[in-house]
């Protein structure tokens, strides 16, 4: 932060503050990029950044009023200019909804550093792209995609004592290609790119690719379709992000029970299903305390610090927990289970099937690729629709015997959980239309026996 680390400018901030009570949070990020287009790697940098956020609370007879205020690139001079211009967005506000006392406590390692990355987190990663792509120039294929790595060390302090800190890593890589067979895709998440096998991912894509050099033409219908865990996740995702307590009371969304309150409780899946968050999960750890730079229905400032621990959300296939905050707990009567920025999904104990067992399990449907588009039809049912991309294949006697056409399809993945007739292994994954704010999730390939392909699409 120009010649003031983050944890001095949180600490000159908390100094410089007048409110009745302050919480500051600097973030540090670095990135790092590689971009690569028709088998020839095209961009590569490295940038950084930062941006303090002051939270100025004021103090009334009628409660407790937050304003918050963020900027980048803070430097020393700059710093009292935005907590007056935190305590000026806290006298003109209302008393907050969310209103809680602060908290304390300390976590992690305040006096360290920030992380930071570079363009060597892709020591081993760029020969295995070179590699790949003398490969695909010479089957006639080309290869586009990108990866990035950011790492974020993000400082919490409030003058009610908290000091908690947090490094972030967050990478990922996408694989696009192209020949005769179309566009094949796939992508991984990653902390740290050591576990990325480019030489996996190119193979799978060249098989799908020689799988869509037969092409088929299907109607719309209902058909019996293995998604892949990426899928999965885009669904699993979106839901995760509807289920917030608040809403579900206020009779809002699907979450929300007929004549009141929320399903908590209620049984939603067919299978056992697990869907939870784990800030430990391995591989896709995440902060293990609230970091909350703006209030909403589902996040409070005052809840900045707040520790974390694993939470079900569905457990068994029943429905057992809504994001909330200390504030929405007091109202709905459910305990405090602020959202974690993971998420994962397992099935039934011993499900140990990859997407390759389903497949070869399969009589006749649909392999998918990846969704993309999707958007929110109806928030009562959570109905979603959107496209398939990048390889619909057609199985018949567990083999897979060309590439379909592509269809929108209309889904609401709470309905889609009560119509599983199979659930593979977990496995770290990544979404694919949400991969851009979402990276940390492990899902399983599932089996559904009537998804709606509701019309043919004109989409590659």
């Amino acid at each position: 932060m120009s010649a003031l680390s983050p944890q001095d400018a949180v600490e000159r901030a908390l100094a410089l503050s007048r409110a009745d009570d302050c919480v500051v949070i600097a973030d540090e990020s670095s990135t790092a990029n590689l971009r690569w287009a028709g088998n020839t790697l095209t961009t590569n940098g490295v940038t950084r950044s930062n941006q303090l956020t002051v939270i100025a609370l004021r103090r009334s007879g009628d409660g407790v009023a937050a304003g918050v205020v963020s900027r980048s690139a803070v430097g020393p001079d700059d710093v009292e200019d935005l907590v007056r211009a935190a305590e000026a967005d806290a006298a003109s506000n209302e008393p907050a909804e969310d209103a809680a006392p602060l908290l304390s406590g300390e976590f992690g390692d305040w006096a360290a550093a920030p992380a930071d990355t570079g363009i060597g987190v892709y020591r081993d990663v760029a020969p295995a792209l070179g590699a790949a792509f003398a490969e695909a120039a010479a089957r006639d294929q080309k290869l586009y995609g990108f990866a990035n790595h950011m790492v974020t060390s993000t400082y919490v302090g409030s003058s009610a004592g908290l000091r908690a800190r947090h490094d972030q890593p967050t990478g990922l890589l996408e694989l696009n290609a192209k020949g005769a067979g179309g566009s094949a895709w796939t992508g991984v998440g990653t902390r740290d790119f050591a576990d990325v096998d480019v030489p996996a991912m190119a193979a799978d894509l060249t098989r799908r690719l020689a799988w869509g050099e037969r092409r088929i033409d299907l109607p719309a219908g209902r058909y019996e379709t293995v998604l892949p865990p990426s899928a999965v996740a885009d669904l699993m995702i979106y839901l995760y992000w509807s289920a917030g307590a608040r809403d579900a009371a206020d009779g809002a969304t699907v979450f929300s029970a007929p004549g009141g309150g929320t399903r908590v409780g209620e049984k939603l899946a067919s299978l056992p299903v697990r869907l939870f968050s784990d800030p430990s999960a391995a591989g896709i750890e995440s902060a293990p305390f609230v970091v909350a730079h703006a209030s909403g229905r589902t996040q409070s400032v005052f809840d900045n610090g707040l520790p974390l621990g694993a939470t079900d959300w569905i457990s068994d296939g029943t429905l057992t927990a809504l994001t909330q905050t200390r504030r929405s707990a007091e109202v709905t009567g459910l305990p405090v289970t602020p959202a974690i920025d993971n998420l994962l999904m397992t099935g039934p104990e011993g499900a140990d099937a990859t997407l390759d067992d389903m497949v070869a399990r399969t009589g006749r449907g649909l392999l998918l690729t990846c969704l993309w588009y999707i958007r929110e039809v109806d928030p009562q049912s959570l109905l979603l629709t959107g496209l398939t991309r990048d390889g619909v294949y057609l199985v018949e006697d567990g083999e897979v015997v060309g590439a379909v056409n592509n269809f929108r399809f209309n889904e609401s993945p709470v309905d889609l959980l009560g119509r599983l007739t199979e659930v593979g292994a977990t496995r770290p994954t990544l979404a694919r239309e949400w991969s851009d704010y979402f990276q940390r999730s492990a899902m399983p390939p599932v089996r559904v026996p009537d998804f709606n392909m509701s019309t043919v699409s004109q989409a590659s």
